[in-house]
């Protein structure tokens, strides 16, 4: 099996709507952006996944939240990065080749918090 990691960043603006606290003001950020994916076989010459091809998936989905207001984009929901990292999630995962899996999206909102959304359980 194989681990394959892309990252990409994006500036924007939000607020939390219905927060209680300084998140509910207009604030923002430079989100990091990376991306997981899982395969099980490489092709004849070694590659399982051609990396540009996934970043240019990325940058397809995120290039409309840079330097927006994220509030205005209503295919988001309330701008949460659990909402965002979903939003990509369930974005990425309907363009991948056969034999290659999203394994997770992770949203950096600042060098030290992240969310990371991925389709399973809690048990």
């Amino acid at each position: 099996m194989y681990r394959l990691r892309i990252e990409s960043e994006f500036d924007a603006a939000h607020k939390i709507e219905g927060y209680e606290g300084k998140c509910a003001q207009l604030h923002g950020h430079t989100y990091k952006v990376e991306v997981f994916v899982l395969a099980k076989e490489v092709d004849s010459i070694g590659i399982s996944f051609d990396l540009r091809l996934l970043k240019e998936k990325l940058v397809k989905i995120t290039e409309r939240f840079d330097h927006s207001f994220l509030n205005d984009l209503k295919e988001l929901g309330n701008p949460t990065v659990e909402n965002i990292s979903r939003f990509i999630f369930q974005n990425m995962k309907n363009n991948l080749p056969n034999g290659v899996t999203l394994e997770n999206v992770r949203i950096w909102e600042t060098p030290k918090s992240w969310c990371e959304y991925f389709e399973g359980s809690i048990t």
